[in-house]
Formats: C-alpha cells, structure tokens, sequence
C-alpha cells in the first residue's frame, strides 16, 4: 500500500489550492537556498576539519618548527 500517482497528484492540486501558485515558487525557491546553504556549510566544515588535522599531522611531524612557530608569534600583553 505505498502512494500511487492518483494520490500525489490530489495531493499536489490540494497544496496548490491551499498556497497558491506564487507562494508554492517562493517556497520552493527558498528551500533550495537552504539546501545549497546547508550544503555549503558542510562543505566548509570538512574544510576546516582537514586543515586541522593536516596541522595537527604537521606539528606532529615536526614539533621543533611548531615550536619555532609559536615563539615568533607576537605575544598580546595585558596590562
């Protein structure tokens, strides 16, 4: 007993009666925006994660040059 074509297109002309054509493509329009912003966060997110790990994999490798690398930071002082 799934959803036959007869019963998704009730449903279709049902959700277009109750919305309207107009506020149907805003919908649509903006769930697409999310989606690609949804998308694009994951994105960034494995970005950052493999920039982490490649420095986390670096500093391993070599801890003198990590080393070396936060001694030449400038140091905030607080007064």
């Amino acid at each position: 007993m799934g959803i036959g074509m007869r019963e998704l297109i009730i449903i279709l002309l049902v959700v277009l009666l109750v919305f309207g054509a107009k506020k149907l493509r805003t919908i649509g329009s903006d769930l697409g925006a999310a989606v690609k912003g949804f998308k694009k966060g994951l994105n960034d997110g494995d970005a950052e994660e493999s920039a982490r790990q490649l420095k986390q994999e670096a500093d391993a490798e070599f801890p003198e040059a990590h080393a070396k690398a936060e001694a030449a930071k400038p140091q905030d002082r607080q007064a």
